[in-house]
């Protein structure tokens, strides 16, 4: 068991992965918007597309509950133990823009599609790494597995329609 922190030094690294998270949502969403308006409305999608107003305030809440749960496992764990988990975080995060980069920036679904796979495959792992050191870090990670698989549902879709 860690050393108990401090509160101010708890609160600065609940800022820090916020910052993180949410930083990592702004580089994300300023990819988007190049494309959203103008390319991503040419595509054919599934009737089952969510409304474009939806998908703000879900990305808001997950990256919200991936700040919580890093926060959680720094917190459960101590630095030492919780570097390789946080680090297979980031890099799940990494991945996460990389998304968007592939299929917003190079406009490109069927790269997006295997990126998506990727990505899944390093939330799920993150999920269970994080499990292991606080299940309710494990617990908070899965509505974001949840929502990637729907969005691979969808990016899968897109592909198949436009191609």
């Amino acid at each position: 068991m860690p050393p108990p922190h401090s509160l101010g030094r708890q609160i600065a690294w609940l800022v820090g992965l916020c910052v993180l998270c949410f930083g990592a949502a702004y580089v994300g969403g300023q990819i988007t918007a190049q494309s959203v308006e103008g390319w991503y409305r040419t595509l054919e999608k599934p009737t089952w597309t969510p409304p474009d107003w939806l998908f703000a305030p879900v990305w808001l809440t997950l990256y919200a509950s991936m700040a919580l749960a890093a926060w959680l496992v720094w917190k459960q764990c101590g630095w030492p133990i919780a570097a390789r988990p946080l680090l297979i975080f980031v890099i799940q995060l990494i991945l996460n823009v990389g998304w968007s980069f592939c299929f917003f920036g190079l406009r490109n679904p069927q790269l997006a599609m295997v990126e998506i796979v990727v990505l899944w495959l390093a939330i799920l792992f993150t999920t269970v790494v994080f499990w292991r050191q606080s299940r309710v870090a494990g617990i908070l990670l899965v509505p974001y597995l949840l929502w990637t698989t729907f969005a691979a549902t969808l990016n899968l879709s897109i592909c198949r329609l436009n191609s």
